[in-house]
């Protein structure tokens, strides 16, 4: 295993690996073993958010992750297919129900979708949003973890990436996070998503490996 690697899941088995767990598993999930993909369909209601303009609170998508103290950039290639509005999924590192970051594209029905990132301290969410046009297409997410820095990408390619978000997180020094896919359904049921792998890399606590 190359020495940065602290993950790699390409799920071309049918067993996840033993580093992963899911908090609020869906009822409908598998490894597709020809396609080499983490297929799911979300459950009804699901969401991750805090207070902010809403005044709700909901702790209940699904997430599927592995811990580290590391400092890290984490990377996935994800297909969904949405049918409702605000359904979503893509990538999330966390602490604490009160500190976590997601980034994917959020459907909208009648128009562009919102590509975005939702930053969440101290039990406050906020999401920074840009319009998109990919609906059923292949997006690729990355976050990198550097000290209590969070930095936020995604590319169409793989190749070229494009910022989204540069954030603080109120976390600890060396502090233990979940990091890995997520997805949800606020307002409706069943979207179908396929994750094609998960990859996890060691970074140094330079800055500048945030942008390599």
């Amino acid at each position: 295993m190359d020495k940065n690697r602290i993950l790699y899941e390409n799920f071309e088995s049918e067993h996840l690996s033993d580093m992963l767990e899911w908090q609020s598993e869906p009822k409908e999930w598998f490894v597709d073993k020809t396609s080499s993909n983490l297929v799911l369909k979300t459950d009804e209601g699901t969401d991750f958010w805090q207070r902010t303009h809403y005044g709700f609170q909901v702790d209940n998508g699904h997430f599927l992750f592995a811990k580290t103290n590391k400092n890290f950039r984490m990377t996935t290639k994800v297909k969904a297919l949405p049918k409702s509005k605000y359904d979503q999924a893509g990538l999330m590192i966390r602490f604490t129900k009160d500190v976590w970051v997601k980034t994917s594209t959020e459907y909208i029905s009648s128009g562009f979708s919102k590509l975005g990132a939702v930053v969440t301290n101290d039990g406050y969410s906020d999401w920074s949003t840009q319009y998109i046009d990919s609906k059923e297409v292949h997006t690729y997410y990355r976050i990198s973890k550097i000290e209590k820095n969070c930095y936020v990408d995604f590319s169409l390619d793989g190749e070229s990436w494009n910022q989204i978000r540069i954030a603080h997180l109120n976390i600890p020094d060396d502090a233990i996070l979940q990091a890995g896919l997520y997805a949800c359904s606020p307002q409706g049921k069943e979207q179908e998503v396929c994750f094609d792998f998960l990859t996890i890399e060691e970074l140094s606590n330079n800055p500048k490996d945030a942008y390599l």
